[in-house]
């Protein structure tokens, strides 16, 4: 199966992920940012069940540390034969007469350059003419990109639609190498993300007006980044999976 890295897999979707990928037998690299402690029960528990995984840690808004992260990747015995690019920030919830641009560019550098700069690393170890053996790229973006967090966070869903063109870009630049690219729009699904925009009971306060009158669960996103990932969606790349609800 490979290495799967997984960036932000500490918590919430990422984490959701990172252990399902190890049931399924990818050795699964847990990147985080700073919580040694999250990200250590998260191999923890993958390797108490049976699996394979080990920590890693890096910024992935720092090219340096991002590419020191795929070096120590190298150094393993298995091949990196996929990515999900999961990381991201958000900020207390603004209109945009109070966002600055240190706030602004402080979410694009994580949520859109840190995406950039593991797949040009991903890509140089997936891609058939660099030697590789191809490989799948998922990139986690959000309904957001769609329907533009007006009132809490345009810097954040703007951030995710630059996620979702470099979906489309990517995999239509890297289908000939191997390389398949897909993305996941997820709504309201319950993590800690909500906490760092100020109201942790966000999904709470809205889930009725989605037409399925609930928020999602980390799971139910992990289960379609893993099909994306897997020989079962062999023939998909480009494509877009939204998992909100029906919003």
């Amino acid at each position: 199966m490979g290495i799967a890295l997984v960036t932000g897999a500490s918590r919430g979707i990422g984490r959701a992920t990172a252990l399902l990928l190890a049931q399924e037998g990818y050795t699964v690299a847990v990147n985080y940012h700073h919580n040694i402690k999250a990200a250590t029960q998260v191999v923890n528990e993958i390797v108490e069940r049976g699996g394979k995984a080990f920590a890693v840690r890096a910024d992935i808004s720092d090219e340096a540390q991002v590419v020191t992260l795929f070096e120590t990747l190298d150094r393993e015995n298995e091949p990196l034969t996929a990515l999900v690019n999961n990381a991201g920030i958000l900020f207390q919830q603004s209109t945009i007469e109070n966002l600055t641009a240190e706030r602004i560019n402080h979410v694009l550098a994580t949520n859109v350059t840190g995406y950039f700069l593991c797949c040009r690393e991903a890509v140089k170890r997936m891609s058939r003419k660099h030697g590789g053996k191809g490989g799948a790229i998922v990139n986690v973006s959000s309904a957001a990109s769609r329907l533009g967090a007006p009132f809490e966070y345009v810097d954040y869903a703007a951030s995710k639609g630059a996620v979702d063109t470099l979906t489309t870009g990517l995999a239509l630049e890297v289908a000939a190498q191997g390389i398949r690219v897909n993305c996941v729009r997820p709504g309201l699904i319950y993590t800690e993300m909500h906490a760092s925009g100020g109201e942790p009971g966000r999904v709470d306060r809205v889930k009725s007006m989605l037409p399925m009158q609930r928020g999602g669960q980390p799971e139910e996103v992990a289960q379609a980044i893993v099909w994306l990932l897997s020989e079962k969606a062999s023939y998909v790349t480009g494509s877009f999976l939204e998992l909100a609800g029906g919003r």
